[in-house]
This record gives structure tokens, C-alpha cells and sequence, in this order.
């Protein structure tokens, strides 16, 4: 093993070990480890929630919501496999729920007269490349961004995801190749702006 894969592996294992011992501890009673481990965690939480949703209104809420969960369901963490694994799959399940409410939702609301959206549809002199390819994200459907999004976004192994959505490894390594060409075809229009 390499000296710098050593010391990711040193890092990895870090990292697990104090989230291990602080969750040990919050179950013992001590209130503080649960913020010490939120803290930790929530930028990880609302960076996922951000680029599944690509809802900036409601990444706070649904956040919340994930570190509620998490808290009620502590006790249920069998130390297994990595608390992130466990975390991400209550934030994705949880920002399922909230697609599937605004789906239903959307059945009563009457559709908007305008369809456009600004900067994904028309050319700039500066376009915003983080908001282009976010927006190219938010067009794929939910079952090619959420892997995409762990993959890419979240650096998690093809493993962790298909334990997270519960599926085989092949299907995640599948559903990646096509979100990432899906991708490439979405934002073929701006490819110019991309590689610049």
C-alpha cells in the first residue's frame, strides 16, 4: 500500500472511530456528542439534499428532518458499516418523501404558464457553470441523479451507494454511465462554456 493510501485509510478509519465513540456516547446520555456529531456531518447532509432537490428553499428543513431522524433512530445503529452510509441513506430516503409529496402536490397545482428557466435555456457571456450543470443534475430523472450525485458529489464507493439504495452494485455502476452520458447530452449545448 502507498504511503498516501495509507494515510486515507488512517483518515478513514479516524473519522469512523470518533463517529463510533460519538454515538457510543450520546446513547450513554451524553447529550453534547449528538451536536458534536451534526456538526460534523451537516454540510455533507445539505450539499446531498441541495444537489438531489436542487432546492436551495428547503434544504434546511428537510436537513432538520434527517438529523431528527437520526436522533429518534440512534439506538437502531448496528456500528456495521459507516455512520455516513447510515446517514445518507435517511437523507436520500427523506428527500424521496419530499419528491413524492411534491409530485402529488403538483396533480392539484395548475402548471405555470412559462416554462423557462433562466440560465439553462439561453447563452451569456458569463454563464454560471456551477448553476448550469446543476441544473443539467436536477433534469435527470431521480434514479440516475441520486447515484450520480454519491458518486461524483459525495466520493462514496459503488459499494456504499447500493448498500445506501439497496440494489445491486452492477445497477449502480449502470445507472452512473447513463446519468453521466444523460449529462453529457443535457449540457452539449454549453460544452464550448464547460471546457473553457
Amino acid at each position: 500500500m502507498s504511503d498516501l493510501n495509507h494515510e486515507n485509510a488512517n483518515q478513514f478509519n479516524d473519522d469512523q472511530n470518533e463517529d463510533f465513540q460519538l454515538i457510543k456516547d450520546f446513547i450513554d446520555g451524553n447529550e453534547d456528542a449528538f451536536t458534536k456529531l451534526v456538526l460534523r456531518h451537516k454540510e455533507k447532509v445539505r450539499n446531498l439534499v441541495f444537489l438531489t432537490l436542487g432546492d436551495a428553499d428547503n434544504v434546511d428543513d428537510i436537513s432538520q428532518d434527517v438529523f431528527i431522524n437520526v436522533f429518534h433512530k440512534i439506538g437502531d445503529f448496528r456500528f456495521e458499516s459507516k455512520f455516513t452510509t447510515w446517514l445518507y441513506r435517511i437523507t436520500v430516503n427523506k428527500c424521496r418523501d419530499y419528491l413524492r409529496k411534491k409530485r402529488v402536490r403538483s396533480i392539484f397545482v395548475p402548471i405555470k404558464d412559462s416554462t423557462y428557466e433562466p440560465g439553462i435555456k439561453g447563452h451569456s457571456d458569463n454563464p454560471d457553470l456551477p448553476g448550469l450543470i446543476r441544473k443539467g443534475i436536477e433534469k435527470l430523472p431521480e434514479k440516475l441523479r441520486i447515484p450520480l450525485i454519491l458518486r461524483d458529489m459525495d466520493g462514496l464507493s459503488y459499494k456504499e451507494i447500493a448498500d445506501q439504495l439497496e440494489c445491486e452494485v452492477g445497477t449502480v455502476k449502470s445507472r452512473i454511465f447513463r446519468a453521466r452520458e444523460s449529462l453529457k447530452f443535457i449540457l452539449e449545448p454549453y460544452q464550448d462554456e464547460l471546457i473553457s
